[in-house]
């Protein structure tokens, strides 16, 4: 079962939008379904207002071909495009535009090749969304694949493009997409930052998983939503899975470290009030996906100053490291802090090493 697979543009639309107040002080934009198709043609036509300054930078040894399947060989990132996107675009927010710059470049070599363009089309919608949180253009070319006609076909991206329509402010339309797309534990996580905590729990456990996705993802939903014994009941599940002697699988140890790092978690943000923390520096690590992640939390006057991440092995960390830091930021909090799409287990760590740090204060 796959658990993987967000800097948002200002985004001026020319039709009257309702906004309704969020937590925090935030206020979410609301649009109808014409408001958010609106948008989504409007963004979607235009190229970013970057995009010309861009440079097509990529290595001239690069087969823009892109010939599909495993090459010959072996996987090399200076001549196999999408080894190229893993190991270089995606790691470094550097190169994010060039990213996307390159994409539009492929669509254009490729014009006449309807499956490679799909490939290309849907390669860029991972950019837009995933690491520039573009939202409207990211549904642009998602529906430009077809993921809207055909959401259990593309399964996975019709769970992505609801997110891009609960994030431009159409909720409605994003949960009668999620409707037509099969159960998944990527859809268990959308709902549960939704809000939509029941589904989520019901989605995540309605398909059992022996290294304990189903609960994790229960846990994460109740955890969100502020119901923390619940999520230590869905946490202490997965560690209750038991773990064979030999050749114990690898996600399972892993999914078994998550879940202890977050009952810890949550055991700690009883114990946390920033006015009881003295200035000063933390330092502390999670489990992250592929290591450790280690934070450093400056606390100034009663308040959480600064977040950074010091230390961490993330290659597919997308927009995590800076998205989840700011919340911390915002909220003066580690209660509440939701994780960063597509990059879950790095933004879980962000939030339980913080949480680790105030309480332990080392």
């Amino acid at each position: 079962m796959k658990l993987h697979h967000f800097i948002l543009l200002s985004l001026i639309v020319l039709v009257p939008v309702a906004v309704s107040a969020q937590e925090s002080g935030k206020v979410r934009v609301v649009r109808t379904r014409a408001q958010l198709d609106a948008l989504i043609e409007r963004e979607g036509k235009a190229l970013p207002t970057w995009f010309k300054e861009t440079p097509l930078n990529y290595p001239q040894t690069l087969d823009l071909s892109w010939p599909e399947g495993p090459p010959a060989g072996g996987w090399n990132n200076q001549k196999n495009v999408g080894q190229y996107v893993w190991d270089i675009i995606n790691p470094n927010p550097g190169r994010w535009r060039e990213g996307v710059r390159l994409m539009h470049h492929l669509l254009t070599l490729n014009k006449d090749d309807p499956e490679k363009r799909e490939r290309i089309m849907l390669t860029m919608c991972h950019m837009y969304h995933d690491l520039l949180e573009d939202y409207a253009r990211a549904a642009f070319w998602y529906r430009a694949v077809g993921v809207e006609k055909d959401p259990e076909e593309f399964a996975q991206s019709a769970v992505i493009l609801a997110e891009c329509y609960w994030r431009l402010g159409c909720r409605d339309e994003a949960l009668k997409l999620l409707a037509k797309v099969p159960p998944s534990v990527s859809q268990a996580k959308l709902l549960g930052d939704m809000g939509e905590t029941d589904k989520a729990i019901r989605m995540a456990l309605s398909d059992e998983d022996a290294q304990g996705y189903d609960f994790l993802a229960a846990g994460d939903a109740c955890r969100q939503a502020g119901r923390y014994q619940d999520a230590l009941g869905y946490y202490q599940k997965v560690l209750s899975i038991e773990v064979p002697a030999k050749n114990p699988p690898g996600r399972l140890l892993k999914n078994r470290n998550r879940a202890e790092a977050n009952v810890s978690a949550i055991k700690a943000f009883e114990l946390f009030d920033p006015k009881r923390v003295p200035d000063g520096k933390y330092v502390a690590a999670s489990q992250g996906y592929e290591g450790a992640v280690e934070v450093t939390v400056t606390m100034k006057s009663n308040r959480i100053a600064d977040v950074a991440v010091t230390k961490h092995r993330e290659k597919q960390f997308y927009s995590a490291i800076s998205d989840t830091t700011a919340k911390f930021i915002a909220k003066q909090s580690v209660k509440g802090v939701d994780t960063t799409s597509n990059a879950t287990i790095t933004s879980e760590a962000i939030i339980n090493a913080t949480a680790k740090a105030l309480v332990n204060r080392k």
